[in-house]
């Protein structure tokens, strides 16, 4: 399989699902809301049927068969081959064992943070601390929320569990990534509340250099910006 498909999120979800048994199209999107899993992997009907098409080609995955709902099209449910298996859990391994270079676009924006002045750029990050702080107390919510749930309540209408595990509370391993998200979430509120007192309180940057080449940059766009005017009312 391609790197770049070997890169693509939703393909791994593809093989993941219909590891567990097989699964047509539709009911692998409505299980990955079902399950929140569209909040970790990009969920796109289009990209779903593309990358379905490209397993099948790559013998990933397999037809097992066809079935129609009432009058609704008829649908093909798709089951998992020895080469997916294999891939799927040698991915999974590469996945968790080796860390990969990631260009998280909050990192690209502190990495040209002088470009807004710093009482704008002070601005600017509390208010991501606020909404930040919102998505964490979502977050938390829901996992409080399923963690008091049983896996009887939270099946799907079709999914097939053995009778022992249906009074079981929703075992905490199917949420991991949201303890990983959580995880993430109050480092990054730690992390920018602490620059925001290091630039407000101890002038950090230096401050008032930042301040300067700043200023310095925006006089020069101004100058440049009103020269090109003048050339085109010139011209």
């Amino acid at each position: 399989m391609s790197a770049k498909t070997r890169s693509n999120p939703l393909a791994l979800a593809v093989l993941a699902l219909i590891f567990e048994r097989p699964m047509h199209p539709y009911e692998m999107a409505a299980t990955l809301k079902h399950r929140h899993k569209h909040e970790s992997i990009k969920l796109r009907y289009g990209t779903l049927y593309t990358v379905i098409e490209l397993l099948t080609s790559r013998g990933l995955i397999r037809p097992k068969e066809t079935s129609r709902d009432g009058k609704r099209p008829e649908r093909t449910v798709y089951a998992l081959t020895p080469a997916g298996r294999d891939l799927l859990r040698s991915w999974m391994r590469d996945l968790i064992a080796q860390p990969a270079k990631e260009f998280v676009q909050f990192e690209a924006a502190l990495s040209l943070l002088p470009v807004l002045p710093p009482d704008e750029a002070v601005a600017m990050l509390r208010e991501r601390v606020q909404r930040l702080s919102e998505n964490l107390t979502q977050m938390q919510a829901l996992a409080g929320q399923l963690s008091d749930m049983t896996l009887g309540e939270l099946a799907e209408p079709n999914q097939d569990l053995p009778a022992p595990l249906l009074g079981q509370k929703f075992p905490a391993i199917f949420m991991v990534e949201s303890e990983y998200r959580s995880a993430l979430l109050k480092a990054e509120i730690d992390f920018v509340n602490d620059l925001v007192r290091r630039i407000t309180e101890e002038g950090w940057g230096p401050v008032e250099v930042w301040r300067g080449m700043q200023a310095h940059c925006e006089q020069g766009y101004q100058r440049e910006n009103e020269s090109a005017v003048r050339d085109d009312a010139d011209g």
